[in-house]
């Protein structure tokens, strides 16, 4: 048997999701404690901005699976402001606050999940393609440290291809189609126009990197770049004529700062309100834009109550995503018709390996 258990953007706001959220760091851990517990023989996770979801091949039926799973989540999300009261019982069924949380998703429509998840079809702005590359990762990740065997390495290869074949077979990813070109979009809408003001970019990895590209698309002035690691934030910096800035001292360029786009992976908020109120004095009260992209998310809400503060955070995007969902809804059917062709195609192959040994490579034809 196949399962995903998950949470994401359509289920729960960001408030709930960074606290079951995945530091990459602490992954081969949680995949070694999962599979320690005898719930799963193979197992994979996915934790991006906008979902964090488990995949396991395992011996147990769908509901003993699916509640071996919400268990661990909850246990582990329990020193993250999760009430022990939301937890299901040891051993027990999961309770109706766990239930509405989180999807399960078994046997083929487990597959189609994972297909249409690749292929940027349940992304909150359809046909993004950073979740490709995510999923490629966590599956790699988790087949290089031994979690995965037959059956979720036929799995993860056949949403590869499918995902491929959605791109190349539809039009789903013309125009913007990225939640970093959404959040450059609406810094657009606030500011009349990004042409002219300058941009603190928070961050220096792959989602900070589009961000700067859609800046810099747009015509910003100047773009500030602030990573942990300088010398990526030099190369971000050096490939759009930005300036790059140790992190710990972003804060003494903030005065000349229109807009921040935040999306560091840091487990705790960057910025709050204690931290900005003494900025915000000495910016005399400037229009300052926060768009904090990154789950956990990097800036605090607290923030929201200072005068001329405008915070929006991932969950906020969702309203011009909604805007690309109604543009794309006939590219969205030529995908869905593609991703059951695919799950017709591999489900038959991949449930008798269900119990097959981790470690095990599958080709497919």
């Amino acid at each position: 048997m196949i399962v995903v258990v998950g949470i994401s953007h359509r289920t729960s706001p960001v408030e709930l999701r960074e606290r079951f959220a995945f530091a990459e760091a602490d992954v081969p851990a949680a995949l070694e404690e999962l599979r320690r517990s005898g719930a799963v023989d193979e197992v994979v996770i996915v934790s991006t901005c906008n979902r964090v979801e488990i995949y396991a091949a395992t011996r147990l039926d769908a509901p003993g699976a699916a509640a071996a799973l919400k268990q661990f989540l909850f246990r582990r999300a329990q020193g993250k402001g999760v009430s022990s009261a939301a937890m299901p019982a040891q051993g027990g069924p999961p309770n109706a606050a766990a239930e509405g949380e989180f999807y399960v998703h078994a046997a083929s429509q487990c597959l189609a999940h994972l297909f249409r998840v690749a292929s940027g079809l349940d992304s909150m702005v359809p046909g993004e393609t950073e979740i490709l590359g995510q999923i490629k990762g966590a599956y790699q990740l988790a087949q290089r440290h031994g979690f995965t065997g037959l059956a979720l390495n036929r799995a993860f290869q056949r949403a590869l291809h499918a995902a491929k074949q959605v791109r190349t077979e539809t039009n789903i990813q013309r125009g913007n189609v990225s939640v970093a070109s959404v959040a450059v979009e609406l810094a657009g809408k606030i500011f009349a126009s990004v042409a002219g003001v300058a941009v603190l970019v928070l961050g220096a990895g792959d989602t900070s990197a589009k961000v700067a590209r859609a800046l810099q698309s747009r015509g910003a002035k100047r773009i500030v770049v602030a990573g942990r690691s300088l010398e990526r934030a030099q190369a971000l910096a050096n490939e759009f004529g930005g300036q790059a800035v140790p992190f710990e001292d972003w804060p003494r360029h903030l005065d000349a700062i229109d807009i921040v786009i935040s999306s560091t992976s840091a487990p705790q908020p960057v910025l709050d309100r204690r931290t900005l109120e003494p900025m915000m004095t000495a910016r005399r009260d400037r229009p300052l834009l926060l768009i904090d992209i990154a789950v956990p998310r990097d800036v605090h809400p607290d923030v929201n109550i200072l005068e001329n503060v405008y915070l929006y955070d991932i969950d906020d995007l969702q309203a011009i995503a909604d805007d690309y969902l109604k543009l794309r809804r006939d590219e969205i059917a030529r995908g869905e018709a593609i991703i059951q062709e695919n799950v017709r195609a591999i489900f038959e192959r991949i449930q008798p390996q269900a119990t097959a040994a981790p470690g095990t490579s599958a080709g497919l034809a």
